[in-house]
């Protein structure tokens, strides 16, 4: 199993989420408002911990599982969770370990939890709820129109982010083309593909929570993927400088939200030196123009960009320049030079627009 917290939680909130079988069988104990325990896995301290109860060897299935919470105790899966391995088992776990818990049902998960390594789920019939349990503590298992209307909330901002992001990119676009664009430009795409991150992040959770509810969502994030990866990685190979460590947007996942909407902060985390204000003009070397062009090999828009040695070069290059460069035909200098025409005026009428 994980150590790492935020896997193992959403390992565990995956298993949990609408149209497994762990919930189906959760929620109709929920509604028949008996309450149950049930410890996700065993292992040598599951086993110390547990007192009487019946030894079975039967599949979990959601019927199963409603008709054996109706005994009193707990019940034990197998570690795969594809088994139930034991039912009305009195969990006894150490006494010492400390929980803010109050409930006597809760207070054994958490302390079961905490105790074995392995999570354990309650549900509440007084309060018909459903919890998670991990050695970290307390995580409610919400109804699926709960979350389902936080999502949505959640992808009705990531497309305004998505839209903004776009504009900011057209926007920037427009001044490569005119040679014009300054650390700011730069800065505002940056702190926008971090924002987008993080909702997308955000909606990625959701979708793990909501299972099987969440598969329109998730379509629905796939329409907006601003494939912010690709973005980020020609925007840094495009202003970082020879000296230093260069740019990188990955930097600024450690910046709080309110230090995320500074963008001198946003500059400085992003490792644009202290020399470098926010008004000062800055020369891209072209990898996102150049990437923009139909059918042109990686390899090939390199060799171009090194050959004219920038952007504006490689704008002003004509058909015969163009075939100077290793295998750059005429046919192919013709569909570059119509190619980074197209992506000329496709900036500038983006910006009129």
């Amino acid at each position: 199993m994980s150590s790492d917290p935020t896997a193992q939680l959403r390992r565990f909130r995956a298993l949990v989420a609408p149209g497994t079988p762990l919930r189906d069988g959760l929620e109709r104990v929920l509604r028949g408002r008996t309450g149950a325990l049930v410890v996700l896995g065993t292992n040598k301290t599951v086993e110390h911990v547990s007192t009487g109860g019946f030894q079975l060897d039967t599949p979990l299935t959601p019927m199963a599982l409603r008709e054996l919470a109706k005994m009193d105790g707990a019940l034990v899966l197998s570690s795969d969770l594809a088994r139930i391995v034991a039912a009305g088992v009195q969990l006894m776990p150490d006494a010492a370990i400390d929980t803010l818990e109050t409930g006597t049902r809760h207070r054994t998960a958490d302390r079961v939890a905490r105790q074995t390594g392995l999570p354990a789920v309650t549900v509440s019939a007084s309060m018909s709820t459903i919890a998670l349990f991990l050695p970290d503590g307390r995580h409610p298992v919400e109804p699926s129109d709960l979350v389902l209307g936080r999502a949505h909330q959640a992808l009705q901002t990531l497309e305004r982010y998505a839209n903004r992001l776009w504009t900011l990119l057209t926007q920037l676009s427009s001044l490569e083309v005119q040679d014009q664009v300054t650390v700011k430009d730069v800065v505002l795409v940056m702190q926008r593909l971090e924002m987008v991150r993080r909702l997308e992040l955000e909606l990625d959770d959701y979708v793990l929570s909501l299972g099987t509810d969440g598969r329109l969502l998730d379509l629905q994030m796939r329409e907006l993927d601003s494939h912010g990866l690709e973005v980020a990685e020609l925007l840094e190979r495009d202003y970082s400088t020879d000296e230093g460590p260069g740019l990188s947007v990955l930097a600024l996942r450690a910046l709080d939200t309110t230090e995320l909407l500074e963008p001198l902060t946003v500059a400085r985390a992003a490792g644009f030196s202290a020399e470098d204000h926010l008004d000062r003009r800055l020369t891209p070397r072209g990898h996102r123009q150049v990437a923009q062009i139909q059918r042109l090999p990686a390899s090939l828009g390199e060799r171009l960009l090194e050959h004219f040695g920038g952007l504006q070069a490689l704008f002003s290059a004509s058909k015969t320049e163009l075939q100077e460069v290793e295998g750059v035909g005429e046919q192919r200098a013709r569909a570059i030079r119509d190619g980074l025409i197209r992506v000329a005026e496709a900036a500038y009428t983006e910006r009129l627009v």
